[in-house]
């Protein structure tokens, strides 16, 4: 093993406890906050951003499969690394300059944010896939970039369920429905609505929009480019111990 792989897995392993961590008291408390805020919201509202979200996140995945660069084959594990830490540069770039333009333009533009952030976030985690190796073409692949997707920006509940699920993936992979209809879209939307709104919602504001959604994007990229990172790293590991 190389001294790249020894420094990423123990980036892994630390990354690793982190995810399995039991909820802390404030975690506890800002869960039952949340839980509480949501339940004062109509159903019809819940059911409205649910299907809203899951038809942008279906659309940015159906159209990034034609945009993802090519799989990289036949390279080392320390190319593959370089090449994700560029993506994650690059789309953090282009992140914080959105945030800033749209968190300058006034309320409208702040809203126009969400999806044009969404789509840049998904889009990366297609181009980290490729960057490993994996053929995002595959159902199961779309599926597990949602996953990664989720682990980022959910609550710690919500965080254990979902690590496990990505740690056993070959398992776990089996039993997936294949419908698409059938992935917990409610769950998915409420968990990364809830992570977001202070940040996103503080965009919104005059006067300091830019400064607030270039800051609040560029953390959001960073985050997300750091989880998938380490996911994938995962799974590179794992092939590697059956070998």
């Amino acid at each position: 093993m190389n001294s790249e792989e020894q420094q990423a897995r123990i980036e892994l392993r630390a990354w690793q406890l982190k995810m399995q961590r039991s909820p802390s008291f404030l975690n506890n408390f800002a869960r039952r906050v949340q839980v509480r805020l949501n339940a004062f919201l109509p159903e019809r509202v819940h059911q409205a951003i649910t299907a809203a979200i899951r038809q942008m996140v279906r659309g940015v995945l159906f159209g990034s499969q034609h945009t993802t660069g090519k799989l990289l084959a036949n390279v080392s594990f320390a190319q593959r690394e370089t090449a994700v830490r560029s993506q994650i540069r690059n789309y953090r770039t282009m992140a914080t300059a959105e945030g800033a333009v749209t968190g300058a333009g006034g309320f409208l533009l702040g809203l126009a944010d969400f999806p044009l952030l969404l789509g840049l976030k998904l889009k990366l985690l297609f181009d980290v896939a490729a960057a490993y190796g994996y053929d995002v073409h595959d159902y199961t692949e779309r599926l597990y970039v949602l996953y990664v997707f989720q682990l980022a920006f959910s609550s710690q509940h919500t965080r254990n369920a979902t690590y496990h699920r990505l740690a056993t993936w070959d398992a776990y992979r089996l039993t997936l429905p294949l419908n698409p209809e059938e992935f917990d879209w409610r769950t998915f939307q409420q968990e990364y609505r809830d992570y977001i709104d202070l940040a996103k919602m503080a965009q919104l504001l005059p006067f300091v929009g830019a400064a607030v959604g270039a800051v609040a994007n560029y953390k959001l990229i960073a985050q997300l480019g750091h989880t998938a990172q380490n996911c994938y790293r995962m799974r590179y590991f794992a092939v590697r111990q059956l070998e």
